[in-house]
């Protein structure tokens, strides 16, 4: 136990330490955006009449998109069929154990997000979210990238766009809900742990997507689970994050499949591509970097926003960045 907490240590100080030279300077964001994430209008819990009728009418009903067993467990919809859209639909994904609407520390969703759209022109029928999971934090280690999850993300973003008749739509991801999405995007072959074999999602959904936002994605792995491979879920080396060792300084061998998979092709989340995360970030922790690289980034990626210090940790780097969040969907812009 001695020897694994020692090359632990030397780990994590190897992987602080490069965070140290990263070169990108920080924007730090003005004091107007940050009022307009506490001053946000309304957030309305739950899918409209007219959007839950649609879904059964469509072949949906099986998914349970509505999640009404949870306080906060969906958002979005038209009130009729005459509700126009101004603005490409939205669709928000959210992390482990979290959900799609909440007020608690952890279990926030997108409550922030949403509200700052809305301050911002966009409506209920073109911001769209549901809970995937159980969201129960006591829960979190059992969780990974399943058939399950996969495809119902998947049947959502194809709900959404063939509800909303839009040519594209815009995705907004968070922590494991990042990783998710790009495999729901990507689609083809993915292992099914509950029939033990594989189930292809279908083709790449990349032409439907126009801006794909993941913040604080733990695209390479998660720090927390380079010693405890299989141990957890979240951490085992098929559908977890895993993210591999090092043999004589070469490597990382062993990388979990989902990861493999989600990084061996670029550019397929969308027609742009960004990040937001920050390195002082308590969940993936140690800098965000797995093997001299930072797990934040998505390879390709158009652009990025990090930031260094509090109070942009894991869930701020989510609830304090609408500003971020539209201008890259809207505008194609970091700022």
């Amino acid at each position: 136990m001695k020897r694994i907490m020692i090359i632990f240590s030397i780990l994590s100080f190897f992987a602080y330490m490069g965070c140290e030279k990263e070169t990108v300077v920080e924007e730090q964001p003005s004091q107007e955006r940050l009022e307009t994430t506490s001053s946000n209008k309304a957030v309305t819990s739950g899918l409209s009449i007219h959007f839950q009728q649609w879904l059964s009418q469509n072949g949906y009903a099986a998914f349970d998109f509505l999640r009404a067993d949870i306080d906060g467990g969906s958002f979005g919809g038209k009130v009729s069929s005459s509700d126009v859209l101004s603005n490409q639909p939205v669709v928000f994904i959210h992390g482990n154990s979290d959900k799609a609407l909440g007020n608690i520390i952890g279990q926030t969703g997108w409550t922030a997000s949403v509200g700052h759209f809305k301050n911002n022109g966009y409506k209920d029928a073109e911001l769209y979210g549901f809970t995937w999971g159980p969201a129960n934090v006591l829960l979190s280690a059992n969780q990974c990238h399943t058939y399950t999850y996969l495809s119902q993300i998947r049947a959502f973003i194809l709900a959404v766009k063939a509800y909303t008749g839009a040519s594209k739509i815009d995705i907004v991801s968070h922590s494991m809900g990042v990783t998710l999405a790009r495999k729901a995007i990507k689609g083809s072959n993915c292992y099914d742990e509950e029939t033990g074999t594989y189930k292809n999602l279908g083709a790449p959904l990349t032409n439907i997507v126009d801006a794909f936002v993941g913040i604080a994605g733990a695209n390479k792995g998660l720090v927390s689970c380079y010693l405890i491979n299989g141990s957890t879920k979240t951490c085992d080396n098929s559908t977890g994050l895993y993210p591999g060792y090092l043999y004589w300084g070469m490597g990382p061998y062993g990388v979990s499949d989902i990861l493999v998979d989600i990084n061996n092709t670029q550019r397929f989340e969308g027609s742009y591509i960004y990040t937001i995360w920050s390195t002082v970030d308590e969940i993936i922790g140690y800098g965000c970097m797995v093997y001299s690289s930072y797990t934040t980034r998505i390879p390709g990626q158009n652009g990025e926003k990090v930031f260094y210090s509090a109070p942009y940790g894991h869930f701020n780097s989510k609830d304090l960045t609408g500003a971020y969040q539209l201008s890259m969907v809207k505008n194609h812009t970091v700022n």
